[in-house]
């Protein structure tokens, strides 16, 4: 028996000062019930996907989600970490419990409240998911990661910060057209690929252009086992779902290979029965640009180092034969940590029913989706394709 999505609702990302933790939950829910056309009486079950790790008081908040619905009330609900994958973590925990016959419909949220704590706060909350026996090496927190991670491609396969700017600025061409984006404005190569005031260096070759936005937002599904699709309108079914976990610490590992998303891709592609080019779109992790370059490679789209010919060719485009984050990504969309996994699921099951507006690829009808946590050591890769 497998899962379908058949309803869902996305938030707005960013700023969102009206709105605590609590309020995103219980609206994402909502909407995606009503979506669904259901009420919390055929729910056996809710997901809660939540990093928070300190940026509210709300850490047990998984019942949270049953103020959606009072009808909820007795359901069992269970919040998921798995760092910037907690989502996709929450999704797929929902699916397990409707392929193992103990659910026929679940409640799956994402959800994250950023921006009530300083951007220091933020800084020393997302960096105590990495190894805490690696704290500060390298420095400066992900940012600093990532920034070393770069320099390692940069020293095997030459200076590719032009690669980084062609990166950033299509995802915020196409962040430009979403209307849940966090930042809708349409950036520019040039901007992108210059050190600025406005765009200062954040860890070397990292620009500020380079790193996702601190947001908060929330996204929602419901999800169906395989005999209860014909009771919805819409379905999105995950042909195939795969969890691939590395190391945590570093020291272990050349973080560089990103062995963890290639298997990932490689054991999602097969149980999928496609092939990487059979897509018609891919949402992946760019958490910074470097992690959506080496993403190209991971898939198979293109050889070690040779990432960067998919855009000067357009493959990655949105006009191009495979799209990668028509939505904007995390870089434009932005990236609250629980929401993203979900978000990443619900736009791409958008593009599969014809439904993502002016996001929408023409003729989508096999989406890939990979979202991570922490430096490659949590790795989500999902096929999904149309149900009905």
């Amino acid at each position: 028996m497998g899962a379908a999505m058949v309803g869902w609702a996305h938030l707005p990302f960013g700023r969102l000062d009206g709105m605590g933790l609590e309020d995103l939950i219980t609206r994402a829910g909502r909407e995606a019930l009503q979506h669904a056309g259901i009420d919390g009486t055929v729910v056996d079950g809710v997901w809660l996907g939540n990093l928070n790790g300190g940026f509210t008081p709300d850490v047990f908040a998984s019942s949270l989600a049953l103020q959606c619905d009072d009808a909820l009330r007795w359901k069992p609900a269970t919040r998921l970490e798995n760092a910037c994958a907690s989502g996709s973590a929450a999704l797929y925990a929902a699916c397990d419990a409707i392929e193992a016959g103990r659910a026929r419909v679940a409640l799956v949220i994402g959800a994250e409240k950023m921006t009530a704590v300083s951007g220091a706060e933020t800084t020393r909350i997302l960096g105590d998911c990495g190894y805490s026996g690696e704290a500060g090496h390298p420095p400066g927190g992900f940012p600093g990661i990532f920034a070393s991670i770069a320099q390692d491609y940069f020293a095997a396969h030459g200076d590719h910060s032009a690669t980084l700017a062609r990166i950033a600025a299509k995802n915020h061409a196409n962040g430009a057209l979403n209307p849940w984006a966090h930042m809708r404005k349409d950036l520019g190569f040039e901007f992108c690929n210059t050190v600025s005031d406005r765009n200062p260096m954040i860890a070397a070759p990292l620009r500020k252009t380079d790193c996702s936005l601190v947001s908060d937002g929330a996204a929602a599904i419901i999800l169906a086992a395989d005999e209860a699709v014909a009771d919805f309108p819409r379905a999105v079914r995950l042909r195939a779902r795969v969890q691939v976990n590395d190391y945590l610490p570093m020291a272990r590992r050349r973080v560089v290979d990103f062995e963890g998303p290639r298997r990932a891709w490689q054991q999602a592609l097969l149980q999928a029965g496609c092939a990487v080019h059979d897509l018609s779109l891919a949402e992946v992790h760019d958490c910074f640009t470097i992690a959506e370059l080496l993403t190209y490679e991971a898939m198979g789209l293109a050889p070690a180092g040779q990432g960067h010919r998919l855009l000067e060719d357009g493959t990655v485009l949105r006009s191009g034969r495979l799209p990668v984050n028509a939505s904007g990504g995390l870089k434009a969309k932005g990236h609250p940590i629980g929401a993203t996994g979900v978000s990443m699921h619900v736009v791409s099951a958008m593009q599969l029913m014809g439904e993502a507006g002016d996001l929408q690829v023409p003729g989508a009808t096999l989406a890939g989706v990979f979202n991570m946590g922490g430096s490659a050591v949590a790795n989500y890769v999902s096929i999904l394709e149309r149900a009905r």
